[in-house]
């Protein structure tokens, strides 16, 4: 395999915990994840609030993580997404960069990522304004890798309807524009794409002057929607090709961080296999392998239930679902029963307000 693979923490919602994140990262080092960036949204001091300073015990357990990371030699990174400072990037503003940066680089930030995803972006000079941000950035980090996710990170409609209009040429400007070490966040055709094809990424490599750094949302289930279902198949759509035509693989991961590490192990496979890879195979090794054959049998059988149906469609079988996993001591089955529970449901305010 060829690709370099690692976790973006990018999802909406209730934040993993300090020991979730260590331990995917320990359990996915061993399979070829080889970066972890930490970009919750649930973290307003990397986003709305990015000026202010993160509280002590968030300081000390980011620092923990990233030395974490280092001993099982994966990258660590933060995305840092300072709301709309492209609208006002004054005096003010910059002193509050410069201090955010000198944070980061304390806690040992490998991979700085700024992110202008999520933000308002109907303004001309976009691109412009956005790589003087990068570039002043770039100067200041001890990162030694930069990454930037644009305004427009995908060719889905919905980011116009949402944002407002794409300004004419926004991706070739700021690829054009960028430093050439600098690597630029893409989705695919959609925000959430259901296939990741060489012809797509081509193009794009094209527009950006460089490879694109995938930011692959699944087995992503943020949303108002998207929260009503498990992700747990195998990857499908991402054939093992596309690695000639990206610069890496990141998978943002689902609310559920052990049941994330099903689908996160299989995409191993299939850049292994390439077109020997069968998800379904995949799926069931995977399983085994996080879970254990007895569960793992279990959450085959409820597959079509857990990530087809939809939460609010299960009726009477969510007790019995219930029923079937409350009795299994394994953290996978209690994701389960939390997102039976409803503890795990997304709304249009916590997206809108995060």
């Amino acid at each position: 395999m060829d690709v370099e693979l690692g976790v973006i923490e990018g999802f909406f919602g209730r934040p993993w915990s300090w020991e979730e994140r260590a331990d995917t990262v320990a359990f996915l080092a061993p399979h070829g994840y080889r970066f972890y960036l930490y970009a919750p949204k649930a973290d307003a001091y990397l986003r709305r609030r990015w000026q202010e300073d993160h509280p002590d015990d968030v300081a000390g357990s980011l620092a923990r993580l990233a030395g974490t990371c280092r001993k099982l030699g994966v990258r660590f990174g933060v995305g840092l997404s300072p709301y709309e400072l492209y609208r006002g990037f004054d005096s003010a503003a910059r002193e509050a960069l410069a201090r955010k940066l000198a944070f980061l680089d304390g806690v040992g930030v490998q991979d700085l990522a700024i992110l202008f995803d999520d933000m308002r972006a109907d303004t001309p000079d976009l691109a412009e304004r956005q790589v003087e941000i990068v570039h002043w950035a770039a100067e200041r980090t001890r990162a030694d890798r930069l990454l930037v996710c644009p305004s427009f990170y995908s060719d889905d409609p919905v980011l116009e309807r949402v944002f407002g209009q794409r300004p004419a040429g926004y991706l070739e400007r700021l690829g054009r524009r960028l430093e050439p070490g600098i690597e630029v966040f893409w989705t695919g055709e959609e925000v959430c794409s259901r296939e990741l094809r060489p012809g797509h990424l081509a193009r794009v490599s094209e527009q950006l002057g460089r490879k694109p750094f995938l930011w692959d949302n699944y087995p992503v289930n943020d949303g108002e929607r998207r929260s009503q279902y498990l992700h747990l198949r195998g990857f499908t759509g991402r054939p093992a090709g596309i690695a000639a035509h990206i610069a890496a693989h990141g998978i943002n991961p689902a609310l559920q961080p052990t049941l994330s590490r099903i689908p996160a192990v299989t995409l191993v496979e299939s850049y292994r296999l390439g077109d020997q890879y069968q998800y379904g195979g995949a799926f069931w090794r995977a399983a085994v392998e996080v879970l254990g054959e007895s569960l793992a049998m279990q959450l085959q059988d409820d597959l079509l239930m857990l990530q087809d149906w939809g939460l609010d469609r299960l009726g009477e079988k969510a007790a019995m679902l219930r029923g079937r996993y409350a009795g299994v001591d394994h953290p996978g089955a209690r994701e389960v029963v939390r997102w039976l529970d409803g503890e795990y449901r997304i709304t249009d305010e916590i997206v809108h307000t995060q």
